[in-house]
């Protein structure tokens, strides 16, 4: 589905809008919640951060911040054009690269009652944290520049094509995505296990136990992630009406439902209700609604919050034995979970709430559409980022050695330490040299 009024599509509203038809309820929503979802990404890093080893975690959170940094000026320089001017079924034209076709004599022009430019801001910050969960596929062993430029491009010829194919009326625009079940976290997934499989796994995988090393930072991500996400899928709904508060409401309940199911699971597993579960939960529950924010009632998405529990818990559970270093379980949260919100998106749509019948009520080609979604999702994401991964290697090699890895990449790549207790660690970085 369309996310936004291309501005094509105001040839003859266009110049009324643009001079000064602002709403500014819209608008003010709009950069509330373009603000939210910006803070996801240093959410996300803490949530990361939190996942991994003392040696490790200054590089885990900088990833993020990179993807920030590099994605949001690729996404505005050109991935945005890519994503949402006109163009064909595959991809869009060059009509807002160089931030070009915002002004029309001398004005800003307007689109679907706020400053068209303001989407360019909305839109980047979910292709930033796209490419930030991908990192937590490859924390641990891939090198930081080698991420800069592979992030950079994936944005730009991965997530930036799918997004014109849901959302920008191309090859998927029949499938229901309220705000990034396909576009973002099956393909956010789908490129960290290709990036796991490609760079191989760390070198103690398997040896040495992998532990969280300051679990309250996870539990902090994983409540800023929540509170952005209510901007994530709220704005979605490109205004302040009937359809924002019902993401708004589905993304306070779906969420709660899957960890409440999750703590279940966890005592029946193991006895014991563990904290990062419940971190782990929390994210589930949010993307598995987030194709389904502004389609399904509040009964729908506690339904999809208790069923997307399952598949994520049972995966995370035998992950390792798998042979898969999916380090954070990019998968098993934002894969499992994005498929499941994407399909039972298909089944509990709710005309009366969505204004599209799902399965439940009658139209079960919808969940047909939305499996093919999926698909082309997975098949594209695979083949685009195992492409990009080779030609990143082409510059420079994407994993670190042997010794970097076992001395931290915190100390050998950033010169940094997050809990400095000595400097020997940063005294043999040093001894490597530059990277």
């Amino acid at each position: 589905m369309t996310k936004r009024l291309p501005l094509a599509a105001l040839a003859f509203l266009g110049l009324a809008l643009a001079e000064g038809a602002v709403d500014t309820g819209v608008t003010a929503w709009m950069l509330v919640s373009t603000a939210l979802v910006l803070l996801m990404t240093p959410a996300l890093a803490f949530f990361y951060g939190g996942l991994v080893g003392q040696k490790n975690v200054l590089n885990t959170m900088a990833m993020s911040f990179a993807a920030l940094a590099a994605g949001g000026v690729a996404w505005a320089v050109l991935g945005y054009s890519l994503a949402y001017a006109e163009g064909n079924a595959f991809i869009g034209g060059l009509g807002y690269a160089l931030l070009q076709g915002f002004l029309e004599k001398g004005k800003m022009v307007v689109s679907d009652g706020m400053p068209a430019l303001l989407d360019v801001a909305f839109q980047g910050t979910f292709a930033i944290i796209t490419a930030a969960l991908i990192s937590g596929s490859l924390v641990g062993r891939m090198r930081f520049s080698a991420w800069l430029i592979f992030s950079t491009l994936w944005i730009l010829f991965v997530y930036a094509p799918l997004a014109h194919w849901v959302w920008g009326d191309g090859l998927l625009s029949g499938a229901l995505d309220f705000a990034g079940g396909t576009v973002v976290h099956i393909n956010a997934a789908i490129a960290g296990v290709v990036g796991a499989l490609l760079l191989g796994p760390r070198r103690e995988f398997g040896r040495v136990a992998f532990l969280p090393h300051n679990i309250p930072f996870v539990l902090l991500g994983a409540g800023l992630l929540w509170f952005g996400w209510f901007g994530f899928n709220g704005g979605s709904a490109y205004g302040a009406n009937e359809s924002a508060a019902l993401a708004f409401t589905n993304t306070f309940l779906a969420p709660a439902m899957t960890a409440l199911v999750w703590i279940v699971l966890d005592y029946l597993a193991s006895g014991k209700a563990t904290a990062v579960g419940l971190a782990t939960a929390i994210v589930v529950g949010l993307v598995a609604i987030t194709p389904a924010a502004g389609y399904v009632g509040p009964l729908g998405a506690l339904w999809i919050g208790a069923l997307a529990a399952f598949p994520s818990f049972y995966f995370i559970r035998i992950r390792p034995r798998l042979g898969l270093d999916d380090s954070l379980d990019v998968f098993g949260a934002h894969g499992l979970g994005g498929i499941t919100g994407a399909i039972l998106t298909g089944v509990f749509a709710s005309a009366a709430w969505g204004g599209t019948a799902g399965g439940l009520e009658g139209n079960w080609a919808q969940v047909l559409i939305q499996v093919k979604a999926v698909v082309y999702a997975i098949v594209y994401s695979a083949v685009g980022t195992a492409v990009l991964l080779y030609l990143t290697r082409v510059f420079v090699p994407l994993r670190v050695s042997e010794k970097d890895e076992l001395v931290g990449l915190d100390a050998v790549l950033h010169g940094e330490e997050a809990y400095p207790v000595t400097e020997g660690a940063i005294l043999v970085a040093e001894e490597g040299g530059k990277r």
